[in-house]
């Protein structure tokens, strides 16, 4: 019976944070649900009522793993299944300058979370997470589960998706030319149909959730969004092959606003007053890291564009530092080649995701090696 009533607290806490959601989407943005539900979450925990106690059976009031686990499934399989033969077909001519420029970029953002380290007050792990550009609802969800500071990865991650999203847009739209040719996320037909596109996505899901199970059980950081992106991504791929044509999905956009609110709302109900400190500071210093990495990579798009067929257009929003939904919706506006850019900002994500982990290892390892002396001592 108890069960029952704190899984029906949990729901209702979540749909009462939805609402936040509900509210920010009207803006167009297409992460408003997972920030606008993460704002009233954080709210609601920051404030804690009495009756917030009610929600959760934790001294913290945060809400059950098993939500946060749910979402960063549905998120790491939408990410893994658009891996598909045609994106790959795209990085044959230019794979060696695509992997090089996402290289610059993670060490870049990689040397802007250690300069927010050195000159603010928050911890490294934190810093790091935070200027990564892996997506919000990726970064905040892992950096959530991992130990990190949510509030801060989160802030850091929003302002750095609105500067992106209300500049680069703007900049590309004054650049002429383009690709000519909007491939489209989905650019072929379906292979099966009916029952045969159904019984497809079963498989996937299935096999995403298996590689869940074998990530826990190797002890991958964050296996809920990794295990199933890199299933999904494994199966679309091998299935695609063999048949010699992109397999479809059956994935609607409401599973993706779904899981916006329960990665958004599970991870505002852990922010507390605690979080918040030193955060003006870490601000300033976030918000400079951010402008400098989208300087860096409008550069580094020049250069692509100029050493390449791909177009300045495409290239700027295939390598800009923000979201994938937001460069893909762009890129459909301007009629650029928006499988391009899906393709590539999918990457960079993959590889920040198979690089973060033994990152998060080697730091973890090395904070405890300096517990250690500092308790000898």
């Amino acid at each position: 019976m108890n069960r029952i009533n704190h899984l029906f607290h949990n729901v209702t806490f979540m749909l009462l944070c939805s609402i936040g959601g509900l509210i920010l989407s009207l803006t167009g943005l297409s992460i408003g649900w997972m920030v606008g539900t993460l704002l009233l979450s954080a709210i609601l925990s920051f404030w804690a009522p009495p009756w917030l106690k009610e929600f959760s059976n934790k001294k913290d009031n945060s809400l059950s793993s098993f939500w946060l686990q749910i979402g960063q499934c549905i998120l790491g399989i939408q990410l893994g299944h658009q891996l598909n033969l045609t994106v790959l077909q795209i990085f044959k001519q230019n794979w060696f300058m695509v992997l090089l420029v996402l290289i610059i970029s993670i060490l870049l953002s990689l040397l802007s979370g250690y300069i927010l380290w050195k000159f603010t007050k928050t911890d490294l792990l934190t810093s790091l997470f935070g200027t990564t550009p892996g997506g919000l609802s990726a970064m905040s969800s892992i950096a959530s589960e991992v130990g990190a500071n949510p509030a801060v990865v989160s802030m850091i991650q929003i302002m750095r998706v609105i500067l992106v999203v209300s500049t680069v847009p703007l900049l590309v739209s004054f650049i002429p030319g383009g690709s000519g040719e909007n491939m489209g996320v989905q650019t072929t037909q379906m292979t099966f149909i009916g029952r045969g596109t159904l019984l497809w996505t079963l498989i996937l899901v299935l096999f995403s959730c298996l590689c869940v199970k074998i990530g826990r059980v190797c002890h991958m950081p964050a296996p809920s969004i990794l295990g199933s992106m890199l299933g999904a991504a494994f199966m679309q791929i091998t299935g695609s092959s063999i048949v010699h044509q992109d397999l479809t999905v059956i994935w609607p956009h409401w599973l993706i606003i779904v899981a916006q609110i329960l990665i958004g709302s599970s991870i505002g109900s852990k922010i507390n007053r605690r979080m918040f400190q030193g955060l003006a500071r870490v601000f300033v210093f976030g918000l400079i890291g951010s402008i400098g990495l989208i300087i860096a990579m409008l550069i580094c798009a020049w250069l692509v564009s100029i050493l390449s067929h791909i177009s300045f257009l495409t290239s700027i929003l295939a390598f800009a530092p923000g979201g994938v939904a937001e460069m893909a919706t762009t890129a459909v506006v301007l009629h650029s080649d928006s499988a391009f850019v899906v393709g590539v900002q999918i990457l960079r994500m993959m590889v920040i995701f198979i690089i973060m982990p033994p990152l998060i290892n080697l730091i973890g390892s090395s904070s405890i090696k300096k517990e250690t002396s500092i308790h000898a001592n």
